[in-house]
């Protein structure tokens, strides 16, 4: 069987410039990366969003396990899939981080023949844009260190630095360090010693204002609100106090543009900004999906349908599109594509992996849970319309997705086979149909309505038990002695009103990976809560989750190589 960039690479691929004019942009819009990669010079034309009739289509999944699920390689398949059935249809995704394609899973760019393309271009540097981030923040906290250092005109407390440095690489030798020894000639002093430490580039704050920012004055703006600490009387310090924010913006001045490539069979694709949505909110740039909205629109109008993804499960990912990025942007999805696979849920039921291509109706019911737990809360509580995409393996026995079928009509949903990964959109023709039923069906006005799994004007302590109770099941919520201490000084700073990011494990509706399927009976412990003012909102970090990752006994990093041609290996 051949590999994904073996796949990739049997394809020819169009000029960029070829893809772009079918989204009716022309050579002088775009700034070229090379032959096959651009940015979209100006963006600002397309963010207006009155008037617009196209629809978006939001591709979510269950609670992630060893046997995969798919989220994006179904995101380009359902993509290329409607162009094959008459629509005008292209994708937003995120930018894959280096950190995991070298260390737990490799390529993030789909898979098969639903792929974006190059992918090894896509999985590696890209366009850079993740290095002006990095550069952006570490930037920030240079300066912060070197103010304590030269005087320290804002009394900052070093004690109260929330502020770490970010590299896009999962190191954990990294997470917790001292910084500031002297060194070199006796006398010498490099900086204030202090404990530090590093978060991977995904996990910063910059990250997820470059997603949510508006325009270049937006993002100017909401970096100059990033809080890196408090003064000794106890004012919070921030990035404008610091004359930083400008210099900052310069550096994203580029990486605020949205990047255009194409699939496998030459749909247009906008990747841009890749937060994680276990540590972040998960979703790409509000940006590029109001650019793709509208790009789809002025081509085609009713008939344009932009296709996104959110990461992980729907208890993060799409939870954190509909609660922040969908509230802040005011787009919201038309219709949720819920992604899982037969395997995946029998893991949900804790069959190991190698046991998995068996057929086992007993362990299919006991992890279904899963899968219709994400229904009911995409239905109930966000009242979407859904449709359950489940990616086709051989090993699937018509039992199985017998089954699998029926419990998901008892809850008035429809699902549909896809097999995007062996045969690109002529395999996701019946879910592009499916997708399109439900973007014409009618709906009730509590259905159609913009829900939330919380009022924003609740308190954060609030807020936190809604997403908790309502989408996780849980019991209580449990804050930390120094979680409740947060807890009143964001209230008394007046930052009630933000929106929640929680920071969970991906393996779990639970803050515990080892809770499966859909558990009942437990308690989410905050253990910390820490103010993105720049990004707006709070992120509630739950459990043992870690905002730098580590590798795994054998990194993806062993398998990947280069030929004396340049020719790269070992991306998957």
């Amino acid at each position: 069987m051949k590999t994904d960039l073996e796949i990739a690479n049997s394809v020819e691929m169009k000029p960029i410039e070829q893809i772009a004019a079918k989204v009716g942009l022309s050579a002088d819009d775009l700034e070229l990366y090379g032959k096959y990669k651009a940015k979209i010079a100006d963006y600002s034309e397309f963010l207006d969003q009155a008037g617009r009739k196209s629809r978006l289509v939001l591709v979510t999944a269950i609670n992630p396990t060893p046997a995969g699920e798919g989220k994006t390689t179904t995101t380009v398949g359902l993509t290329d899939a409607l162009n094959r059935v008459g629509k005008t249809a292209m994708a937003a995704l995120r930018e894959p981080s280096l950190g995991p394609v070298f260390g737990v899973k490799g390529g993030a760019a789909g898979g098969g023949y639903a792929q974006v393309v190059p992918m090894e271009d896509i999985n590696l540097h890209f366009t850079g844009d993740f290095h002006a981030i990095g550069a952006a923040h570490n930037l920030l906290a240079a300066l912060m260190d070197n103010h304590i250092k030269q005087g320290n005109a804002l009394s900052i407390n070093p004690s109260t630095i929330t502020l770490k440095r970010v590299v896009d690489m999962n190191d954990r030798q990294l997470r917790n360090i001292v910084d500031g020894v002297s060194g070199g000639k006796s006398g010498t002093i490099n900086g204030v010693v202090r404990e530090d430490g590093f978060e991977i580039t995904v996990a910063s704050e910059v990250m997820a204002i470059l997603c949510l920012a508006q325009n270049i004055k937006d993002l100017k703006e909401r970096l100059g609100r990033i809080v890196v600490a408090k003064s000794f009387s106890g004012v919070n310090v921030t990035a404008a106090d610091l004359q930083a924010n400008g210099a900052m913006a310069a550096l994203l001045k580029d990486a605020i543009k949205p990047n255009i490539v194409q699939t496998l069979e030459g749909t247009p694709v906008l990747i841009h900004g890749g937060p994680f949505a276990n540590i972040a909110h998960g979703c790409n740039s509000v940006i590029a999906t109001k650019t793709a909205l509208s790009l789809v629109d002025k081509a085609a109008g009713a008939d344009g349908i932009v296709v996104t993804e959110a990461g992980f499960g729907a208890d993060l990912g799409a939870e954190k599109f509909i609660d922040i990025k969908c509230r802040l942007s005011g787009i919201y999805p038309d219709a949720v594509v819920l992604v899982a696979t037969l395997r995946a849920l029998k893991s949900h039921a804790g069959v190991q992996k190698c046991d998995l291509n068996l057929e086992n109706l007993t362990s299919l019911e006991s992890g279904l849970p899963n899968l219709l737990q994400h229904i009911q809360n995409l239905k109930e509580v966000f009242g979407q319309k859904v449709v359950v995409a489940l990616n086709k393996f051989p090993t699937d026995t018509p039992a199985e997705i017998e089954f699998a079928t029926k419990k998901c009509k008892e809850l008035g949903v429809e699902l549909v086979l896809s097999d995007v990964w062996a045969q690109g959109g002529a395999g996701g023709e019946e879910m592009a149909t499916a997708v399109i039923g439900l973007l014409d069906s009618k709906s009730s006005d509590a259905e159609s309505a913009h829900r939330f799994a919380y009022d924003i004007d609740l308190s954060v302590e609030e807020k936190i038990n809604a997403i908790c109770k309502s989408v996780y099941h849980a019991d209580s919520v449990t804050f930390t002695p120094v979680a409740r201490k947060q807890l009143v000084d964001l209230e008394e700073q007046g930052y009630n009103n933000l929106p929640i990011c929680m920071a969970k494990t991906q393996y779990s509706f639970s803050d515990d990976a080892s809770l499966l399927g859909a558990p009942r009976g437990f308690s989410v412990t905050i253990r910390n809560l820490k103010l993105s003012a720049g990004a707006g909102f709070v992120v509630a970090l739950t459990g043992d989750v870690m905002t730098m990752p580590g590798l795994p006994k054998v990194p993806a990093a062993n398998s990947i190589d280069i030929d004396e041609e340049g020719n790269i290996t070992g991306l998957f």
